[in-house]
């Protein structure tokens, strides 16, 4: 009886041990620095660089064309948001003839933190409260001339 107390609060400890580590998660693109060393401006090409690299995480839309290979690498606590311990960008712009202009990499000192103003979206409009949604359109629904009612109608 005793010793099958001992194991079952070494059990117990150890899943309270164990449902306290982070979990490390990998996001995005995986890097692969020897691939990424190999990409040089002026040798490679779209395709070349495709061959190599993979697709992109996400194009650029606008202005000149740049590929995006983006990273992050996250620790997550159980009931406590992720955070990011190692993040990394590639962007590789390409000339107009589709060839490698230049290769620039950025890390975790590029992100943005963005916390939002409030918690409602301002709208235009009337202020209803919560009893006028509630009991708004008694007496309005099926009243005559109100447009709706029966059939044919």
């Amino acid at each position: 009886m005793r010793k099958a107390l001992m194991i079952g609060l070494v059990a117990a400890a150890g899943l309270g041990v164990a449902g306290c580590t982070s979990i490390r998660e990998t996001r995005g693109y995986v890097v692969d620095q020897a691939l990424l060393q190999s990409v040089q401006p002026g040798i490679d090409n779209m395709r070349s660089v495709e061959g190599t690299l993979g697709r992109p995480s996400f194009i650029s839309e606008y202005g000149e064309k740049t590929w995006y290979y983006v990273s992050s690498v996250t620790r997550r606590r159980p009931f406590v948001r992720p955070r990011i311990q190692q993040h990394s960008v590639l962007a590789v712009r390409f000339d107009p003839a589709g060839n490698v202009a230049s290769v620039d990499r950025s890390g975790v000192e590029q992100i943005a933190y963005v916390r939002p103003d409030g918690d409602e979206t301002p709208t235009l409009g009337r202020e209803r409260g919560f009893l006028e949604d509630l009991f708004g359109n008694i007496g309005t629904v099926g009243a005559p001339g109100a447009g709706g009612g029966g059939p044919g109608g």
